[in-house]
């Protein structure tokens, strides 16, 4: 009897091949065989030589598993002929890679060269064998991306969605909100269909992809100005589907990717209500801070696209107020930060948007002072031609916050815009309890400020503050009564000693300037018939003392 061999070859623990031969003779026939294609095979016999026994052989990441090493055996028992086709060309070109099946072994019959003129071929393969070929690479990461079958797969797929879309273009496709899924019988409407179909075909295909190569399909597609919209809706579309069947730790990785690609793209193709969609999913991800950075300056560059039910994002989890402040104040910093020149059409859109958000969130009782001051004075003051929102916001805050300090009280005042209250809030203001003196009286001398303003613009000669009523036919100046009213009401301390002698000296004149308002009424009311029968444009004198 011969003397006993074991050649045992273990293939990424998945299972064991055991040769058994009583007869060095046949370990002798394996070693050439394997050797003569594998140029790593080879490697490791040598390592071996004089070892008559129990020799073994690891393989920890052998692409395939055991099904591709039963194929690389047969390839090599076979005399170095095999079928290539677009089925397992993937697999043929990494196992010739990792096993290092190439010219140095084989000059004529080494797997790697075979691969690599089926790959010239690729051209050739129909969309769906080509599908097939990018699939397979998936699973053989890293090798496939090694050996170059990846992007040479990858490659040619983008390149024929790059040429389609310049044969078949997509019409307002480029524009983020564009719906190409109405149905109408207008025949524009129809081809619309037709046009959004024929650019987003490829949108299911594509949704078997991971990740990792949808990453780099679509920074492929990106570098060949591809239509970013139509990328956009795609990116959108595969992270909606894949989050079917997906687990916590690849909805991260799947969002990931999503927003990383869509940072890259023009932000004008972006849909910021989808941006939203995302962000809901982000709050029960763990995804990178980096990428929840990345969402947030997206959101908050076209933050003037946003609805006051896209900014009611629960507070996180730990906190005690009813919405996260902290994330929109974060959005109108990036929104403010991301153009040197905003447009101010854009910029009172979203302070409207502010305004509506502010209110809000004023009757939260756990809203400190502190952050409503930050949502209030987060835009300039230019973005507001009124501060009426503001000024009722405040007055549902401090009714909810009645237990605020005089001096909290009075800071939260002090974001008020008292030039750019009307009427109607100026009066409310005067008589409401919640605010601070000081914020009343500091309203009081806007408004004598702007009635001193109006009056100038009709171009008379007065004295400042003066008090005109071209209507009150000799009736007393309500005016004066409102600020000798309100002038009763003030509870100064010592400290405001000065303030209490300035509303003194203001009330002394304004008796001397009723006075002189009655003299002057009648002439001025034969000046202003006069005036709007020459101009018939002509700006009507304010009511100042109603």
């Amino acid at each position: 009897m011969g003397v006993s061999c074991d050649l045992e070859v273990d293939v990424n623990g998945e299972e064991v091949f055991v040769v058994d031969k009583f007869d060095s003779f046949y370990r002798e026939c394996l070693q050439k065989i394997l050797s003569s294609y594998c140029g790593r095979i080879s490697k490791l016999f040598a390592k071996s030589k004089g070892r008559t026994r129990n020799l073994k052989v690891i393989f920890h990441d052998f692409p395939g598993g055991v099904g591709s090493f039963e194929l690389m055996t047969r390839f090599c028992y076979n005399n170095g002929k095999i079928e290539i086709n677009p089925f397992n060309i993937s697999l043929l070109h990494c196992i010739a890679y990792y096993m290092e099946m190439d010219k140095s072994m084989c000059k004529t019959h080494n797997l790697f060269e075979q691969a690599e003129k089926s790959l010239e071929e690729i051209r050739y393969w129909t969309w769906s064998e080509l599908l097939v070929a990018l699939k397979d690479c998936q699973n053989l990461l890293p090798i496939a991306s090694s050996s170059g079958v990846l992007n040479k797969c990858l490659d040619s797929l983008v390149g024929r969605l790059a040429l389609a879309c310049e044969t078949s273009p997509c019409p307002s496709t480029s524009s983020p909100d564009s719906s190409g899924f109405r149905v109408s019988t207008d025949t524009r409407s129809t081809e619309s269909l037709k046009s959004f179909s024929r650019a987003t075909w490829w949108f299911d295909d594509l949704v078997a992809l991971r990740p990792h190569l949808i990453g780099m399909a679509i920074k492929s597609l990106v570098s060949r100005k591809f239509d970013n919209g139509i990328i956009s809706k795609f990116l959108f579309y595969y992270q909606k589907s894949k989050f079917v069947t997906a687990t916590s730790n690849e909805k991260r990785e799947i969002t990931e990717t999503v927003v990383e690609l869509l940072y890259s793209l023009d932000q004008s193709a972006v849909s910021c209500k989808s941006l939203f969609v995302i962000l809901r999913v982000v709050l029960n991800l763990n995804i990178s801070k980096y990428g929840r950075n990345k969402l947030e300056s997206m959101v908050g560059s076209q933050l003037d696209q946003a609805s006051l039910d896209n900014l009611l994002v629960p507070s996180p989890i730990g906190t005690n107020y009813l919405y996260d402040v902290n994330l929109v104040l974060r959005f109108i910093k990036s929104f403010i930060e991301g153009t040197s020149s905003m447009p101010l059409m854009r910029l009172k859109k979203v302070a409207s948007l502010m305004n509506m958000y502010i209110a809000e969130v004023a009757p939260d009782p756990s809203l400190k002072p502190s952050k409503f001051l930050a949502l209030v004075r987060a835009l300039p003051d230019s973005a507001r031609d009124s501060y009426d929102g503001i000024y009722h916001a405040i007055d549902m805050y401090l009714e909810v916050h009645a237990g605020l300090s005089e001096d909290e009280r009075m800071k939260v005042c002090c974001a008020l815009n008292y030039e750019k209250l009307s009427s109607e809030a100026w009066n409310h203001l005067a008589q409401n309890n919640k605010f601070p003196s000081k914020s009343a009286a500091q309203a009081l001398i806007s408004q004598q400020c702007r009635l001193k303003s109006l009056l100038q613009d009709t171009n008379q000669p007065a004295s400042p503050c003066s008090f005109v009523d071209t209507e009150s036919n000799g009736k007393k100046d309500e005016s004066h009564d409102q600020i000798v009213l309100y002038a009763g009401k003030l509870d100064l301390s010592a400290e405001n000693e000065k303030l209490k002698v300035h509303l003194q000296s203001m009330h002394g004149r304004v008796i001397e300037l009723e006075k002189v308002c009655r003299k002057m009424q009648t002439q001025m009311t034969k000046m202003m018939r006069s005036r709007l029968s020459s101009h018939s444009n002509a700006r009507s004198l304010p009511r100042l003392c109603s």
